[in-house]
């Protein structure tokens, strides 16, 4: 608990009306999307880098740790006050600073929501790709700490490919810049690349500098079902090797179909084993080039179903079956865990079938979407917690959907982070070598452990 000269300090900082330690207020900043809950002992909501650098400077000499957090919307606990402490919020920093339209660049504070700043730069005729399924919620400063990413990165890259530049507050209360806004600059280490993807343990992001692209001339969407998971797959391939990279391409396998049809009737074919839906943009005479070449290459993989989107209005009814996914899921089960595996393109179809092999062996339902275009998979474990035995099933069932990407050359985690939820399964993917690297990184930083203590390493 902190004492009330502590909170007396935290006050002048940043003023009465931007710290709360009622129970009430408390409660709103001790959970995420993960369904984990921790009550922190203060809340703080500070203005600038400057008021940061106070509070973890006062951190560092009283002791208590700080846990920063944007919107809340994290699936790992990457922003969870375990333990107690001063959840550190960034949601009043949320000026879009400038838009540079002659370099392409623009300048955000990190509590800017991602979609207010996509369509503020769309205005302009610019683009900022990088889209999480949160985004409309979501936070800039959130998005980089995770390394967000989203069906466009199959084209675009994640969230670390727009990052140019930071200011930081790092864990002993020092302001820092990193990177800048020249597209060339290898003067020093790339600390702009460790604090992305950090989930807050290095530093307190209260500047980006992002990277801008043109707005693309237009966009054309298809829906494709298909009679097997491997068709679906080999489609995937199939296309990119033929030098079209599309914007993106999601995948749905049969589990998720049926949760979808039976609950919202879109009229489906019953022969579906898997759907992609798949979108290009671009020059508008070239999009329409390669949408009649999709259809061309992909027809013979057992496609069942192929429709395109003639305009906007239509290109939204088909992404409505991808947004439907999981409202459809509480059918299933009230209870879920979200992972986000990510394995090579073509071992997709191998390891949807071990998920299936695992599925069957502790008897609980599955259900695989995703972003097959990068191989990310969000693998969705759906059990019923109030039934004995199901909450220590889906743990085992986790760690060996984990297994069986990294069996495969893949990853434990492609956008969702590590926080607390994943954790425990570090050694499964890093080593002992490769662990001690980065706890000397952060012993260096963060010498009092300070910034979001127990998060990403292992404890």
């Amino acid at each position: 608990m902190l004492d009330a000269r502590i909170l007396q300090q935290l006050t002048d900082i940043v003023g009465s009306e931007n710290i709360a330690a009622t129970p009430q207020d408390l409660i709103c900043y001790g959970y995420d999307a993960t369904q984990m809950e921790f009550l922190p002992d203060c809340v703080v909501h500070p203005d600038g880098s400057e008021e940061v650098a106070r509070i973890l400077k006062l951190a560092n000499s009283e002791g208590f740790p700080v846990f920063p957090r944007g919107a809340g919307s994290g699936f790992t606990g990457g922003a969870l006050p375990k333990g107690g402490g001063v959840v550190l919020v960034t949601t009043r920093m949320n000026r879009i600073l400038r838009i540079d339209t002659d370099n392409l660049v623009a300048e955000v504070e990190p509590g800017v929501v991602t979609e207010t700043f996509q369509m503020a730069v769309e205005k302009l005729g610019l683009f900022y790709p990088p889209d999480p399924a949160s985004l409309k919620f979501s936070t800039l400063g959130g998005n980089v700490a995770e390394c967000a990413g989203g069906p466009r990165a199959v084209k675009y890259g994640v969230t670390k490919d727009f990052v140019m530049g930071l200011e930081v507050v790092l864990p002993t209360g020092e302001v820092i810049r990193t990177g800048g806004e020249t597209v060339k600059g290898v003067v020093g280490y790339d600390l702009t690349k460790l604090i992305c993807g950090s989930e807050g343990t290095l530093g307190v992001i209260t500047k980006i500098i992002f990277k801008l692209l043109p707005y693309p001339d237009a966009k054309k969407t298809m829906l494709t079902v298909f009679d097997s998971i491997d068709g679906a797959a080999r489609a995937v391939s199939t296309i990119i090797k033929n030098k079209i990279i599309p914007t993106t391409l999601e995948f749905m396998d049969h589990a998720t179909l049926v949760c979808v049809e039976r609950r919202f009737n879109l009229g489906l074919p019953d022969s579906g084993r898997a759907v992609l839906l798949i979108e290009v943009d671009g020059d508008r005479d070239l999009i329409e080039k390669q949408a009649g070449e999709i259809h061309k290459l992909i027809e013979p993989l057992g496609l069942v179903q192929f429709r395109v989107a003639k305009d906007a209005a239509e290109s939204e009814e088909l992404w409505r079956v991808r947004r439907l996914v999981s409202p459809s899921l509480r059918d299933v089960n009230p209870d879920k865990f979200n992972e986000d595996i990510v394995v090579p393109r073509s071992k997709v179809p191998d390891v949807i079938r071990r998920i299936e092999v695992i599925q069957k062996r502790y008897d609980i339902p599955i259900v695989n979407f995703g972003h097959a275009g990068d191989g990310n998979i969000h693998v969705n474990i759906m059990i019923d917690k109030q039934v004995p035995g199901q909450l220590e099933k889906a743990h085992e069932a986790i760690k060996e959907v984990f297994q069986a990407a990294l069996d495969l050359g893949g990853t434990m985690s492609g956008e969702h982070g590590v926080g607390l939820a994943k954790q425990p399964y570090i050694p499964m993917e890093l080593t002992a070598d490769q662990v001690a690297a980065m706890k000397a990184i952060k012993r260096a930083l963060d010498p009092n452990n300070i910034l979001n203590p127990g998060k990403m390493l292992p404890v």
